[in-house]
This record gives C-alpha cells, sequence and structure tokens, in this order.
C-alpha cells in the first residue's frame, strides 16, 4: 500500500491529485503545515529537510514532486499519463514537467516567503516585486506557448498536475488575471476534474 506523507497548502496536493486520478489505493499521513510535525525526529527520518511530500511504499522512501509523480506512473501503471518518449507530444511532455520547479515554483516560493512566511517587519517589497515579475514573465512563456491546446501536452500528462498545480497557485496570488487568457482558461479546465475536486475536498478537511 502507498503511504503519502502529506500536509495542506503545500506541493503535496499535487501528489495527492496524482494519486486520485489515477485510482490507485493508497494511505493518506495528514500532517500540519508546522514545524511540530513537519521537523519531528519522526518525519525527518522519511525526509532530512523535513519536507513534504513524502511517498512510502513498502521499504522506498522518496520525496520531491516531480520524482513522486514519475515513480508511481513508472511502477504502479502501465504508463498512464506519460507519454512515451517515441509519442510526438513526449518533448513538450518533458518540457512542461521540468519548466515548472526550474522557472515558476522559485519565484513562487519567494512571494510565499515574503507575503506569508516572514513576519511583516522582515518582509522585503524589493524582492517580492522582482519575485511577481519573474513570475509575470515565466508564466507568459506558457501563456503564448498553450493556443488552443487543453493541456500543455496535448492530452492530461502528470506534467499538468505539476505545472497546473503552479498555474492555480499564480491565479490565487492574482499573478494569473485577465491578461493571461489562455492560463485562466487551463486553470479552470484543471479545477472541473473530480480528482482535483477531490483532493481539494481532502486537503481541507
Amino acid at each position: 500500500m502507498l503511504t503519502l506523507h502529506f500536509a495542506p497548502q503545500s506541493r503535496a496536493v499535487r501528489s495527492l491529485w496524482l494519486l486520485e486520478e489515477l485510482g490507485l489505493p493508497y494511505e493518506l499521513n495528514h500532517m500540519a503545515f508546522h514545524p511540530s510535525d513537519l521537523k519531528s525526529d519522526e518525519h525527518r527520518a522519511r525526509h532530512p529537510l523535513g519536507r513534504i511530500p513524502v511517498l512510502e511504499d513498502g521499504e522506498v522512501m522518496i520525496f520531491e514532486s516531480g520524482a513522486i509523480a514519475e515513480y508511481i506512473v513508472d511502477r504502479h501503471t502501465d504508463g498512464s499519463l506519460k507519454p512515451k518518449p517515441s509519442d510526438d507530444n513526449y518533448p513538450a511532455y518533458l518540457q512542461w514537467f521540468h519548466y515548472c520547479e526550474g522557472m515558476i515554483m522559485p519565484p513562487i516560493n519567494t512571494i510565499v516567503v515574503h507575503t506569508i512566511l516572514l513576519p511583516e517587519d522582515r518582509r522585503d517589497p524589493v524582492a517580492l516585486g522582482q519575485a511577481q515579475r519573474l513570475l509575470g514573465r515565466a508564466l507568459q512563456v506558457l501563456e503564448e506557448d498553450m493556443g488552443d491546446r487543453d493541456y500543455v501536452a496535448g492530452g492530461f500528462t502528470i506534467a499538468d498536475t505539476m505545472i497546473g498545480h503552479a498555474v492555480l497557485m499564480s491565479e490565487r496570488m492574482g499573478i494569473v488575471d485577465d491578461n493571461f487568457p489562455n492560463l485562466t482558461a487551463y486553470a479552470a479546465r484543471l479545477k472541473q476534474r473530480p480528482a482535483l475536486q477531490r483532493a481539494f475536498e481532502i486537503e481541507q478537511s
């Protein structure tokens, strides 16, 4: 049985979403997004930095949401939601899967730090403004590429659980707005997926 170590309002939602998309049986260790849980000795044995998500599969313990996504589809499905290297949409899948963590999430992390995590007297409006502009530019690349496609690589893939989650975060931050019509439509499309709706319900429970 797969066990997902999970905390709300985090990248762990991606892994939960994927498990729901695939209909795989799993157990959820629902943790508080707080040092009392994440920095505990018990959880540091799973992830040395006390981060989430972590996927436990028998004796295997694996972290990083992208690695977890690939591990799940490679070991627990017949390759569902992941194009084969010979498929026409494989290059787009590979690019956007990695673009998420490489270009979109770094400025999102900075925005979260300077709007939520740090006390107000330690927040840096210059760093915040730079991150917001960088995020806007990174998203614009995806906006222009999406065109009339429903998903980033044609059909729905695990790249969408990665970068789609980042787009949804950017929408909540007010960065993805009417200036990003393709991404606004993409976000709306993702929110209609039953698996994501279930993941959000579980996150809030």
